[in-house]
């Protein structure tokens, strides 16, 4: 007995206690009973309580999780934003050192129309001479537009190609206008001296002999001791008696030019000289094979006689 009781006892302590409530209206006498479970109840309670807290912990955790993303985003962005500011302040500069370029070349391109015209009387070769390079053709020219490009980065690297390649055309051009500003300085264009064209290039008759000849340049009469001058910029190459010629100063104008001053009383310049167009390289006179004070000037490309005249363009 003793032993069946303890059992009872120990059933009675597991079984779990439960909670009943009578719900009964008071006009009809009717009542219910409820028997409740306070086990249920109470997860129940700490769920409803609980779910709130999660839920706030679920929305803090998502919100720091956003937040880091977008601190990582804004540091590659400021990253990304420094690396534009360098590539802007290189494409800045690019830019800059091109419209300089680009005013320089047109105040080198600058010729007067009078010597223009005496470069284009020039033969050929000598204006093959003074080619500076390539001209840019439709088609590389056509290549240097920017496509449609998908990144920022993209397009940097398509306007760096696009700038670098206009520096190069600009480069080439360069050289371009400053050979043929030489060869405008090389050309001669003015008076040797102030006189009298007393004999043209071409044929004539001997003044000696009364024969037929060809005379290789132009005879311009003036008064003993008046000054000569060089016709373009060049380096003297010969200065002293030479024949018929008496004595002559022969300059060279490089692009393969070159003048002669003859029949000179005496010289203002020595070989080697470097002389600019206007510069007085002697004085006239008659030495030589002539019949009066005057200067015998010509005019030779790569060896061979022009008409000084077509090139002549003031004094």
């Amino acid at each position: 007995m003793q032993s069946l009781s303890s059992h009872q006892t120990t059933r009675r302590r597991r079984t779990p206690r439960r909670f009943t409530l009578v719900v009964s209206d008071r006009k009809t006498g009717v009542y219910r009973r409820f028997t409740v479970n306070p086990r249920p109840v109470f997860v129940g309670v700490m769920v409803a309580f609980l779910l709130p807290v999660l839920i706030g912990l679920g929305l803090r955790w998502s919100a720091v999780s956003d937040i880091s993303r977008l601190q990582t985003t804004a540091d590659v962005l400021e990253v990304e934003n420094r690396s534009y500011r360098a590539a802007t302040g290189a494409l800045t500069a690019q830019i800059q050192a091109l419209q300089a370029a680009v005013a320089q070349l047109g105040d080198k391109a600058s010729i007067d129309p009078a010597t223009a015209k005496a470069i284009e009387r020039l033969p050929a070769m000598v204006k093959a001479q003074a080619a500076g390079g390539p001209a840019v053709s439709a088609q590389s020219s056509r290549s240097l537009f920017v496509p449609a490009l998908s990144s920022p980065d993209d397009t940097f690297g398509a306007l760096r190609d696009l700038l670098y390649s206009l520096e190069n055309s600009l480069n080439v051009m360069k050289v371009g206008v400053e050979r043929r500003q030489a060869l405008a300085l090389a050309t001669p264009t003015i008076w040797p001296a102030h006189g009298w064209l007393t004999d043209s290039f071409g044929n004539r008759s001997d003044p000696f002999t009364g024969e037929a000849e060809f005379h290789t340049g132009l005879d311009i009469s003036t008064d003993k001791g008046e000054p000569v001058f060089v016709t373009a910029n060049g380096v003297v190459q010969a200065a002293g008696p030479s024949g018929a010629y008496g004595n002559m100063v022969v300059v060279d104008h490089g692009f393969g030019l070159s003048t002669r001053y003859a029949h000179l009383d005496h010289f203002n310049v020595k070989v080697g000289d470097t002389v600019r167009r206007g510069a007085v390289i002697g004085f006239v006179g008659a030495t030589g094979r002539a019949t009066g004070d005057h200067v015998h000037y010509e005019v030779l490309a790569n060896g061979q006689m022009l008409n000084p005249l077509r090139f002549l363009v003031g004094r």
